[in-house]
């Protein structure tokens, strides 16, 4: 793995989900789980798990942007979803809608999700109960917590994706 393709994500409070994102050197503003980070990472739990998690994949809503990256693209279209419900085989994986077990929609009005990376956690294969949709995504404009994702203004996300190279990673580092 290439060292400047990890963007390094570590609590810096006052909140346990303000934190830094460290890339290539630069120090990016960000939001991370609610709960801060988390070694023992569990469904519901608001914490980022603890430790390093490749970049699988970009979803992108196409009427609103056009991202330049390395990584496998997708669109996100108003049907998707990503399943939550621990007790689903679908469990942390992108799904249709509608849908009957508990999910998110990826088709999101707040523009949060018009950048969404795909993290591996948790995923190869999923452990039911260990946390869903751990994302890279954009963050809200008050920089409020996530649920357990990594969030960066989205000039600075698109900014990451240009840049990044193969085995690009998120690390979540407890302070």
């Amino acid at each position: 793995m290439m060292a400047d393709s990890r963007l390094v994500a570590t609590p810096t409070g006052p909140d346990p989900w303000n934190a830094t994102a460290v890339f290539r050197g630069r120090r990016l503003r960000a939001s991370i789980g609610r709960a801060g980070i988390a070694q023992d990472k569990r469904e519901g739990d608001g914490a980022s798990p603890a430790g390093v998690w490749p970049m699988r994949r970009l979803f992108f809503r196409p009427d609103r942007v056009t991202p330049k990256t390395a990584l496998p693209i997708q669109e996100i279209r108003p049907g998707d979803g990503w399943c939550d419900d621990a007790a689903r085989p679908e469990y942390n994986r992108l799904v249709r809608l509608p849908f009957a077990g508990s999910h998110e929609r990826m088709w999101m009005e707040s523009g949060l999700y018009d950048l969404v990376v795909e993290l591996g956690y948790n995923d190869d294969p999923p452990v039911t109960g260990k946390g869903s949709a751990i994302f890279l995504h954009v963050a809200r404009p008050d920089f409020g917590a996530t649920a357990g994702c990594l969030a960066l203004p989205r000039e600075d996300l698109l900014a990451v994706l240009a840049e990044i190279g193969p085995g690009a990673s998120v690390e979540f580092r407890a302070a």
